[in-house]
């Protein structure tokens, strides 16, 4: 797992934002698998901003994970899931409203991204978020990402692809606002859990978020 200095050099080596800790804001989402800690980035403030106007909100309090994939990523954020049946289909509620495209930072292992629907200009959900488990991805890999999709990533970039995984196949499309610094294991622990038919977890997995001063 990436700690807050490695995480903080690459972004400054892939140009995302400041390198001084304490120019980012820090996010916690409480679980009852533990607690994971984030940084929101600042070159995507629409994202960071109204992220952090919801967990002040308290918006997010006891909603679920209500969409979990193993190897992939854990997404919440849906307000219907609050107070949601067991097996209740989620993942369309939202706060009423979409947010611009910030497309641009990888989907490295621990990347914290809003969720979208099909939309052509690639809006992101007022509210939904994921945070990538990810796979091991290979240097092939990259190079097919780079062919099909017109991207074209750093050494740095591939040696964090290479060496801690990620969802490659996300870049471009969809908005990275931020990253884990710590509680990486909770991620593993969530994405392990039995799932039915719409990767719902048949264990409930609420939330709590708070922004910490």
């Amino acid at each position: 797992m990436r700690n807050i200095w490695l995480g903080i050099g690459l972004l400054l080596m892939l140009g995302f934002s400041s390198c001084q800790k304490d120019e980012f804001t820090h996010a916690e989402i409480m679980t009852d698998f533990g607690n994971i800690e984030v940084i929101l980035y600042n070159s995507t403030p629409k994202h960071r901003d109204n992220f952090i106007k919801l967990a002040n909100e308290g918006y997010y309090d006891d909603l679920l994970f209500h969409r979990v994939v193993n190897g992939f990523m854990i997404q919440g954020g849906d307000p219907d899931s609050k107070n949601a049946a067991p097996g209740q289909s989620l993942g369309r509620g939202g706060p009423g409203y979409q947010i611009d495209a910030e497309i641009g930072a990888p989907h490295f292992r621990g990347a914290l991204a809003a969720a979208r629907d099909g939309n052509p200009l690639k809006k992101s959900s007022g509210s939904q978020f994921y945070i990538v488990q990810g796979r091991p991805v290979t240097e092939e890999a990259l190079t097919q990402m780079e062919n099909q999709k017109s991207l074209k990533y750093s050494p740095e970039q591939r040696q964090v692809y290479v060496n801690d995984g990620g969802s490659p196949f996300l870049d471009g499309d969809y908005t990275v606002f931020g990253e884990v610094v710590s509680g990486m294991e909770v991620i593993d622990k969530i994405a392990e859990l039995n799932t039915d038919s719409n990767n719902r977890p048949t264990e409930d997995v609420r939330m709590k978020v708070r922004i910490l001063e």
